[in-house]
């Protein structure tokens, strides 16, 4: 089946685009369009061609008009916009998340291919990724297996997520100036506080949140070096508070705290409170991982 998230994505972006934009007002050329959302001029003509028929654009030869600012619910969904190596990374922290893996655990490439509907080689990709930290090992047979973390190798990486993380939040709070980067922040306050209300109950679903929010600060750096160490990062504490059940509730209601007191700075603009509540938050986050490597 053709992956046509390029497109999908393109659509989201055109559609933020148009938000901020005001009714009335002219889009761009085809050129200048194709160039901002980094896609041919084809799809481009596509895009347009949608949106025209949804009454958003007036589109008749060269001129393009908003009608209307679009819906939340013309969007396509955040998962239909995943590239083949991003859908591998959000299922494979599933598993991670779930507690599928254990150290010693062999790794079925043509299983996970099957079970996450990619090709194998984008697998042995992702795999490959981690294999220089020790993390997975490839055996001489092909096989994969999933390797365990030492404390020492947990010291080093709450020290350089602090630095990666206190710089991506500075460029995250810049997006927050911008209609897509104040619909994201919405997005997970609301998620937060919603999963607040149900802490009681329903606090194991903090995993997965937190995954998303970390994310979303490490990938607003857009920097490459960042976002593929993010995905270490991830994998190593979210293993680890899988499997450490102390206090789990009420650890994971204060983190939710300081993931919202983090959002409340950035709301309001304030860049220096944002980073005083992110380093206290890594900080509690640095001690809980070690405690977790201790008790294991």
């Amino acid at each position: 089946m053709k992956d046509n998230s390029v497109y999908k994505r393109s659509h989201n972006a055109c559609l933020d685009l148009i938000r901020s934009h005001a009714t009335g007002a002219l889009l761009g050329s085809e050129p200048s369009l194709a160039q901002f959302l980094e896609v041919s001029r084809t799809t481009v003509r596509t895009i347009l061609s949608s949106l025209a028929a949804a009454g958003i654009l007036h589109v008749e030869g060269r001129e393009k008009r908003v009608l209307r600012h679009p819906y939340d619910d013309e969007y396509f969904p955040v998962t239909e916009t995943e590239s083949s190596a991003e859908l591998v990374e959000r299922k494979f922290m599933e598993l991670i998340l779930k507690g599928d893996l254990k150290p010693g655990s062999m790794i079925n490439t043509l299983e996970l291919a099957r079970q996450f509907a990619v090709s194998t080689s984008a697998i042995r990709e992702y795999l490959s990724g981690f294999n220089r930290f020790g993390l997975i090992a490839k055996r001489p047979n092909s096989s994969w297996v999933f390797q365990g973390f030492t404390r020492a190798f947990a010291l080093e990486l709450s020290d350089i997520r602090e630095l990666f993380e206190l710089k991506s939040i500075e460029v995250f709070a810049e997006r927050v100036g911008t209609e897509q980067g104040r619909r994201k922040l919405k997005e997970l306050k609301t998620a937060h506080i919603d999963l607040l209300d149900r802490v009681e109950t329903d606090y194991h679903n903090f995993s997965a949140l937190d995954e998303s929010f970390h994310r979303a600060i490490n990938d607003a750096s857009q920097n490459r070096f960042i976002r593929e160490f993010y995905d270490v990062i991830s994998l190593i504490f979210h293993y680890h508070f899988q499997w450490n059940k102390i206090d789990e509730r009420e650890r994971n209601e204060v983190a939710i705290h300081e993931h919202l007191a983090i959002m409340e700075a950035l709301e309001v603009g304030d860049i220096r409170q944002a980073r005083k509540a992110a380093a206290h938050h890594l900080e509690s986050a640095r001690k809980t991982l070690l405690r977790s490597i201790r008790d294991a």
